[in-house]
Formats: structure tokens, C-alpha cells, sequence
């Protein structure tokens, strides 16, 4: 068996650029409501932003041997999109790995597990998403999988996927339809422009929404 997958598949550079300024929430609902990742899988700190596209890593329970294979083929501006096989509660990831990751141009890390040393993650600016944070150690011992589709977050992941996270959470986007959605993005952020505007005049969102019929067919009372 294949473990580590060396190609990898590619996604214009641009198009990833383009959706680094937009809101995660902005583009699951541009999407059509899909590729939402369950809510558990959190920024390490409030301000953690992360973009670009999925370099995905099966690691075995308790066991961050592939993250550390992961990490020596992952090329630059890549996320790391990691599961762990439903055994959380381990430190999969941690300062010294962050360091590594930086030091190589990897954009950031997603793991459907806990990571330690967040306050040194924080500090140097190295973008986490996971489940929590544990001291727990793991071992290096078991092979796992890099470069396969991953189960992340509920949310089945490819290679090549663009993977958006802000403080809101977590959203992915299939590499075949990036440019569609980007597109479908930014008609939204303007229309999400001409509503503001119409609230800050005195509309209210009954009005803007027509949502009238609607208290009316549920029977609202008002006195």
C-alpha cells in the first residue's frame, strides 16, 4: 500500500488569494450551504485565520507520526488538514512542529484533534484550528495515511479542497468549483452591501426580508 501520495492537485494561486479576504460565513452561504465543518473544531486564538488549499494527513489514534511525514512533503502555502481518528484528546501538534511548519511556508493547521502550546503559536503567529488543547503525548509508531481524502469536522476532504477558517469557523470548498464560488462570494459581500445600506436608512429586517406574510401564515398576535 501507497501511504503518502507525492502528487498533489493544483489550484490557481489566485484564486486562493481571493478568498483569503472573505468571510468564512459569507462563502458557506455563496456555496449554497455546503462544506460546513462542525462547529467543535475552533481557531486556538480569537484573531486565527486560515486559508489555502488541503494537504490532508490520516494520522492512527494517539499517534502523530504522519504529521511529522506530512510535514517534510507538504509543499508551501498549503494547509494541513488533519484527522486523528476520533481520539481527540492527545497533543498531536505543538510548538516545535509550528516552528517547522512556518519555517517551510505552510499556511496554517487544521486538526480534528487537541493540539499544546498554543500561547507560543499565538505568539508566533501561526495560524491552528483544532478541538481544544492537550498536554497529552502521543506516540510515533503507527503509519497512517498522506494525501488521501480525510474525514474532517463531518465534512469528507480532498487534496486540493480550499479550506477557510475565521472566528465563525470552518468551511470547505471543492477544488472543482473554487472559481464558481468565489464568484457567487463576492455577488453576495454586494448584496450583503446594498441591505446594510437599507437597514442604516430605518428599513427593518421584517420589511427587508418580507417577512410579514410570514408572522401573518404563523398567526403572530400583536396587541
Amino acid at each position: 500500500m501507497t501511504h503518502v501520495l507525492k502528487g498533489s492537485i493544483k489550484v490557481d494561486p489566485g484564486i486562493v488569494e481571493a478568498f483569503r479576504d472573505l468571510d468564512v460565513a459569507t462563502v458557506y452561504e455563496a456555496s449554497g450551504r455546503k462544506g460546513y465543518v462542525e462547529n467543535a473544531i475552533r481557531p486556538a486564538s480569537a484573531s486565527a485565520r486560515i486559508c489555502g488549499p488541503a494537504y490532508t494527513v490520516q494520522c492512527a489514534p494517539g499517534d502523530n507520526l504522519m504529521l511529522h511525514k506530512a510535514l517534510q512533503r507538504a509543499p508551501a502555502g498549503v494547509v494541513l488538514v488533519a484527522s486523528v481518528g476520533g481520539e481527540y484528546e492527545f497533543g498531536y501538534w505543538g510548538g516545535m512542529m509550528a516552528v517547522a511548519a512556518q519555517s517551510r511556508g505552510i499556511a496554517g493547521l487544521a486538526i480534528d484533534g487537541c493540539v499544546r502550546d498554543s500561547a507560543e503559536m499565538t505568539r508566533m503567529g501561526f495560524p491552528v484550528f483544532c478541538r481544544g488543547f492537550s498536554i497529552r503525548g502521543t506516540t510515533k509508531a503507527a503509519l497512517g495515511l498522506v494525501n488521501y481524502p480525510v474525514n474532517f469536522g463531518r465534512q469528507v476532504v480532498f487534496p486540493g479542497d480550499i479550506i477557510l477558517g475565521d472566528a465563525d469557523g470552518m468551511v470547505v470548498v471543492r477544488a472543482s468549483e473554487a472559481a464558481e464560488i468565489l464568484e457567487k462570494s463576492r455577488t453576495r459581500v454586494k448584496f450583503e452591501e446594498e441591505k446594510s445600506a437599507q437597514l442604516r436608512s430605518g428599513v427593518t429586517s421584517v420589511e427587508l426580508n418580507k417577512l410579514g406574510p410570514v408572522f401573518e401564515s404563523l398567526g403572530l398576535v400583536e396587541e
